[in-house]
C-alpha cells in the first residue's frame, strides 16, 4: 500500500483498475492456447452456441464474428423451444434501459449456488420499436423462465463472448414480444435463473495473465465464509443488456462498464435476500450496493449438530435508488469493530491491524468535518477480503480491501478517500438519489489532494494533480466541434469523473474560496428538485444548472485569500460560464500562452506590468497571474486572477513595488493541453521577455 495520488485513484477504480493492471502486466499467450473468441462455455449444461465474438490479434487489430444461434435442445424448458432467431444487434442492446429491479435472491453458500426471481422494468430508449428484449446474465448461470404480462414467452439463448463477466461470456436471452415496444415505452418482465458462481479468471487467463494475478483480480464467488458479487464488469448476477466487449480492445470494456452504471443510475432497486448456511456458520454482515442490510438469522433449533440442516439468514433492502454504480452483493462471516464514522468487518487473523485503521479514521475525521460537515451522509464499511493480495473494491459507502498493518501516513491518506466518498453517498431509500459521479468520486479525490496540501504543502498537492493531467489531456477532445467528449455531469470514464472533477473542484475553490465551496458541499442535496418517480430520467441533469451551482453562487464570503477580484461582500457571482464549459459540456482543455509582458515604471519605485494572455483552447479559464520582484529573502509577489475566454485573449495589469523579474500564468490548478504553468523571465531592456512552460508548479 503506497501513499500517492495515483494509488488512491487506482484503489478507487476498484475492479476496473484490477482488470486493466492485469491486462497490462501480462505476456502474450503461447500459440497453442485457445483464443478467447473460441473459448467454450464453462457451464456444462446446455446453454446455446457462441453467436458473437470479438478478438484482438498480436497487432492490435480487432475481429468481430457473428453466427446464427443454435436451436435449443429437447431437454430445455418449453419456453425455449422456439425456432432460431437472428441474434440481437448492438443498437437493440443499447436501447434497453432498466428502470426497476425487484429481486428475490437465494444463496446456497455450501454449493456456491444462486437462484433468482427478478421482476424488472425496461424502457426503450432507442429510436425504433423493439420486437424483442435482449437480457444477459453470466455464462455460469442459466435462464429458466421468462414471462411478459403473466404469460410465458419464447427466449432462444445465445452465448456471447464478453469480458463484462469474469468467465468471459454471457448468456443472452432474446425475449420475444407480442407487440413491438415503442420508443419511450416500458415493459415489465418476470424472469427466473440460477446456477453456481465459483472463482473464475477465464477472461484474464486467456490473455496470458499469471494465475495468481488473475485470481486476485477476479475474486468474485459464492461461499460460506465469503460471498462477493461485484456486478457488471466483474460478475453479471442480475439481468443486463450490454454490447459485448473484450479486454485488449482499447478502453471499450471500461467505457461499457461506465455506460452501464450511467444507464442504471436513478433506477429503483429492491433485493430480498435469503442465505442458507451450515449450522454454526451464520453470516454476520450483508452489504447490498455498498450499504449494510440488517440480517435476521434463524439457526435450526433442538437438532443434533451433525444433521445436515441449514440455517437461514434473510435481509431486505426495501425500496432504494441506484446511483452511479453496478449493483453488488456481499455476505460474509466477519467480526465487526466500530470506529469513527465507520465499522471494520475483519477476519480473526487481521484483528491485530484493526486498531491502526480505526486510529487513522479518527485522525482524519476532523479534517473531513471541516470541509464536509460534522455528520456524514453514510457510515463507511470496511470489509476484509479473503486474501491479502486481493484487489480492493469500492462502491457506495463500502470499501472491500485487505485489513493489514500499514504506517499512519499510508492509512490516513487511504481513509481520507474512503471516508469522503461515504460522506457524499446518501443512505439507501426510495427518495434519496445518489449524487452524480463527478461529485461523489470527484470530491473524494479532491479531498485526497487537500490532505496532501495540509500535510506536505500546496506544491505537493499540485504535483499530485499533475500526475493525472497527461491522461486527461489525451482523453479530451482536441476540438469541441469534432468530438463531444464526455460532459462531466454524465461522464462514464474515471479520467473524467475523478481526475477532471478534482481539477474542477480546485478551480471552484480558487474562484469561490474555501468557505464558499465547503458550504456548498455541506448543503448539497442530490434529491433537490428531482421527483423520485422520475429519478431514472433525471440522474445527472441536476449536476448542470444545479442546486450545487446555485449553492456555490450564494455562498461567497468576504475575506478569503482565494476570492476572485470583484467578488465583494454580499454579492452573488454568476458561475454559469464555468459550469457551461467544464460541467454541462466537454469543451476540452484550455491552451494558454503568454503573448507578451510589458512593464512600465510609475512613481515611488512602483511598476505597472501588463500581461497579455492567449487561449487557443475551447474552454474558458480563470487563472492566477503572478508578478515577482527580486530574489531570495527580498523577493515579493502580487497575484491576481483573470478570466481568459475560449479562443480569445485577455490582458491583466498588475501594480507592484520594485522592478519585476518574473511573470507566471497558471499555477497548475487549471489543467491545460500541454502544460499548466507558464513562466516568463524579464530581461533587459524592459518590455522584452523570455518565456518557458513547466509541467509542474515551481517551488519557491
Amino acid at each position: 500500500m503506497k501513499f500517492s495520488f495515483a494509488g488512491f485513484v487506482a484503489l478507487a477504480a476498484a475492479g476496473m483498475v484490477a482488470l486493466s493492471s492485469a491486462a497490462q502486466t501480462t505476456t502474450p499467450p503461447p500459440p497453442a492456447q485457445q483464443p478467447a473468441a473460441q473459448a467454450a462455455p464453462r457451464n456444462p449444461q446446455p446453454s446455446g452456441q457462441v453467436i458473437f465474438s470479438r478478438s484482438t490479434d498480436e497487432n492490435g487489430q480487432t475481429t468481430t464474428q457473428s453466427t446464427q444461434p443454435a436451436a435449443q435442445p429437447a431437454a430445455a424448458p418449453k419456453a425455449q423451444l422456439a425456432p432460431p432467431q437472428v441474434a440481437a444487434e448492438d443498437a437493440e442492446r443499447q436501447a434497453v434501459t432498466f428502470t426497476d429491479f425487484d429481486l428475490d435472491l437465494r444463496l446456497r453458500s455450501v454449493a456456491q449456488q444462486i437462484a433468482v426471481r427478478a421482476l424488472v422494468t425496461v424502457r426503450n430508449d432507442g429510436k425504433t420499436p423493439l420486437v424483442h428484449i435482449p437480457l444477459q446474465i453470466s455464462s455460469s448461470l442459466n435462464w429458466e423462465r421468462i414471462r411478459v404480462n403473466g404469460k410465458d414467452v419464447a427466449f432462444p439463448v445465445a452465448t456471447l463472448n464478453s469480458d463484462a463477466d469474469h468467465t468471459g461470456q454471457l448468456h443472452e436471452a432474446a425475449v420475444a414480444l407480442s407487440q413491438p415496444l415503442a420508443p419511450g415505452a416500458s415493459c415489465k418482465l418476470d424472469v427466473t435463473y440460477s446456477g453456481a458462481i465459483a472463482p473464475s479468471a477465464q477472461r484474464l487467463l486467456v490473455i496470458g495473465t499469471p494465475d495468481d494475478v488473475a485470481l486476485h483480480s477476479d475474486w468474485d464467488r459464492i461461499g460460506v465464509p465469503f460471498t462477493g458479487l461485484r456486478g457488471f464488469g466483474n460478475v453479471v448476477w442480475y439481468p443486463v443488456s450490454s454490447v459485448p466487449v473484450i479486454l485488449g480492445d482499447g478502453a471499450r470494456l471500461f467505457d461499457e462498464i461506465g455506460e452501464h452504471k450511467l444507464r442504471l443510475a436513478g433506477a429503483h432497486f429492491r433485493l430480498r435476500l435469503t442465505v442458507e448456511f451450515p449450522h454454526g456458520q451464520a453470516p454476520t454482515v450483508a452489504l447490498i450496493n455498498g450499504h449494510p442490510a440488517p440480517l435476521a438469522v434463524t439457526e435450526p433449533g433442538g437438532l443434533d449438530q451433525s444433521q445436515e440442516v441449514a440455517g437461514v439468514a434473510t435481509a431486505d433492502t426495501g425500496g432504494t435508488t441506484l446511483g452511479f454504480e453496478a449493483p453488488s452483493l456481499f455476505v460474509a462471516i466477519r467480526t465487526p469493530h466500530p470506529g469513527a464514522n465507520m465499522t471494520v468487518f475483519a477476519l480473526p487473523e487481521d484483528e491485530a491491524a484493526v486498531e491502526a485503521w480505526t486510529t487513522a479514521a479518527s485522525a482524519v475525521t476532523p479534517f473531513l468535518q471541516g470541509w464536509l460537515g460534522q455528520r456524514p451522509r453514510s457510515q463507511l464499511t470496511l470489509l476484509d477480503l479473503p486474501d491479502p493480495e486481493d484487489a480492493p473494491f469500492e462502491t457506495g459507502a463500502l470499501l472491500a480491501t485487505a485489513i493489514r498493518q500499514a504506517s499512519p501516513d499510508q492509512l490516513n491518506g487511504f481513509l481520507v478517500h474512503a471516508l469522503a466518498r461515504a460522506r457524499m453517498n446518501s443512505p439507501q431509500s426510495p427518495n434519496s438519489p445518489q449524487p452524480p459521479a463527478w461529485l461523489s468520486e470527484g470530491v473524494a479525490t479532491f479531498m485526497v489532494t487537500l490532505w496532501l496540501e495540509k500535510q506536505h504543502g500546496r506544491d505537493q498537492a499540485l504535483i499530485a494533480l499533475e500526475t493525472g493531467r497527461a491522461a486527461l489531456a489525451l482523453a479530451e477532445p482536441a476540438s469541441s466541434g469534432k468530438n463531444v467528449g464526455q460532459p462531466l455531469a454524465l461522464a462514464i470514464s474515471p479520467v473524467y469523473y475523478r481526475i477532471k472533477a478534482a481539477y474542477v473542484l480546485w478551480m471552484l475553490r480558487d474562484i469561490a474560496g474555501d468557505p464558499a465551496l465547503s458550504a456548498a458541499l455541506r448543503a448539497y442535496d442530490p434529491a433537490a428538485g428531482v421527483p423520485a418517480p422520475d429519478a431514472s430520467k433525471s440522474f445527472g441533469k441536476d449536476a448542470g444548472r444545479s442546486s450545487f451551482e446555485k449553492l456555490l453562487e450564494e455562498a461567497g464570503t468576504p475575506g478569503d485569500r482565494s476570492l476572485s477580484p470583484g467578488w465583494q461582500s454580499g454579492t452573488r457571482r454568476d458561475l454559469a460560464w464555468f459550469f457551461a464549459d467544464w460541467v454541462d459540456a466537454d469543451k476540452g482543455l484550455p491552451d494558454l500562452s503568454i503573448g507578451g509582458v510589458f512593464p512600465t515604471t510609475t512613481t515611488a519605485g512602483n511598476w505597472l506590468v501588463a500581461v497579455a494572455i492567449a487561449n487557443n483552447g475551447y474552454a474558458s479559464a480563470e487563472v492566477p497571474v503572478t508578478v515577482r520582484t527580486g530574489t531570495g529573502s527580498g523577493a515579493t509577489s502580487v497575484t491576481q486572477r483573470i478570466l481568459v475566454p475560449a479562443r480569445g485573449k485577455a490582458v491583466q495589469r498588475i501594480l507592484i513595488q520594485g522592478k519585476p523579474t518574473e511573470v507566471q500564468v497558471n499555477d497548475g490548478t487549471v489543467p491545460e493541453t500541454q502544460a499548466s504553468v507558464h513562466v516568463t523571465t524579464l530581461d533587459q531592456p524592459a518590455g522584452s521577455s523570455s518565456s518557458s512552460s513547466q509541467s509542474n508548479p515551481p517551488h519557491p
